[in-house]
């Protein structure tokens, strides 16, 4: 008797057919959220992986060493900004007209203490001046600054300090210059300590002052403001004469002891030169001091109003 096996194909495509249902129904089937419990408490984000606080003198510092940088990459510029015109006014004062017999030979050393404050000063000036008037005016520059997360009290302060750097460099560098130029003596090393001071103070006055004109010129009258008070800054500051050689015009000398720059040029005289009646010099550090604050209020007072706008 013969027996025959059947192969199992139905049940083999009925598994088959089975195993695609269920493949289907578990591709198909919602995959359910996982629902935190109420109790579980999260967890605190480590004080590595959260943000850092980047304190604002270290901001004010990344601010002021980028003018500076931009100041660098134009030495020339800032060399013939700085030295051209005080270098002229020494030449021909100290240099032409003492060879030629028209000013005496104890004039020079007067002349060169006045030409080094001024040039502290102007310098000042003109570098926080100049930039103010042209970024809220035209370029919009100041804008990116005042963007930064420091106060805008700061950002004013900063224009100052910088100022005050520029200033200090173009002193620094017309000493040597000078006295090169006029063949005098060089300055004595124990004299150093009171020059940067008084220096440090000059220069921080101009950027201070230039902080006022900067935010109350209007650009398209610079030019005009520039002229109108420079001039008469530069010629009543005594950097040619000394303050109180002035007995024999009362009137002028009272113009003089006014200017606030003439404490610069009297202060460098007192340290320098002994045979030379000039302001004493705590008096000159004070009221260099005291015209400092009273510009940088203004000025400041002034920045925030023209920021705000």
């Amino acid at each position: 008797m013969t027996v025959t096996t059947s192969t199992p194909a139905t049940a083999t495509a009925t598994d088959t057919g089975a195993d695609t249902a269920a493949d289907a129904t578990v591709a198909t089937t919602p995959t359910k959220p996982v629902i935190p419990s109420a109790l579980s408490v999260p967890t605190a984000p480590s004080a590595s992986t959260g943000p850092r606080k980047v304190s604002q003198s270290r901001i004010l510092g990344s601010i002021l060493w980028r003018d500076i940088l931009v100041t660098a990459r134009q030495p020339w510029l800032f060399l013939a900004e700085a030295l051209l015109q005080p270098l002229f006014i020494l030449f021909i004062f100290g240099k032409v007209l003492a060879d030629m017999d028209y000013v005496d030979s104890s004039y020079v050393p007067l002349l060169l203490p006045g030409i080094v404050g001024l040039t502290a000063f102007i310098s000042a000036l003109q570098a926080t001046a100049l930039p103010l008037v042209m970024d809220f005016s035209y370029s919009k520059e100041i804008e990116d600054r005042l963007m930064a997360p420091v106060g805008i009290r700061l950002v004013a302060l900063e224009k100052i300090v910088f100022g005050g750097i520029r200033g200090f460099i173009a002193a620094a560098l017309m000493i040597p210059v000078g006295i090169l130029v006029l063949g005098v003596s060089w300055w004595p090393a124990a004299a150093l300590p009171p020059i940067l001071a008084v220096l440090v103070l000059g220069s921080l006055l101009g950027g201070a002052l230039g902080l006022v004109l900067g935010t109350v010129v209007p650009a398209r009258r610079v030019g005009v403001v520039f002229g109108l008070a420079l001039t008469p800054l530069m010629f009543t500051a005594a950097a040619q004469y000394s303050l109180l050689s002035l007995h024999g015009l009362k009137w002028f000398q009272v113009v003089v002891g006014i200017n606030p720059i003439t404490y610069i040029n009297e202060g460098l005289r007192a340290v320098l030169l002994d045979k030379v009646d000039s302001v004493p010099l705590g008096i000159d550090l004070a009221v260099l001091a005291a015209a400092i604050v009273v510009a940088s209020v203004v000025g400041i007072r002034g920045f925030t109003r023209r920021a705000v706008d």
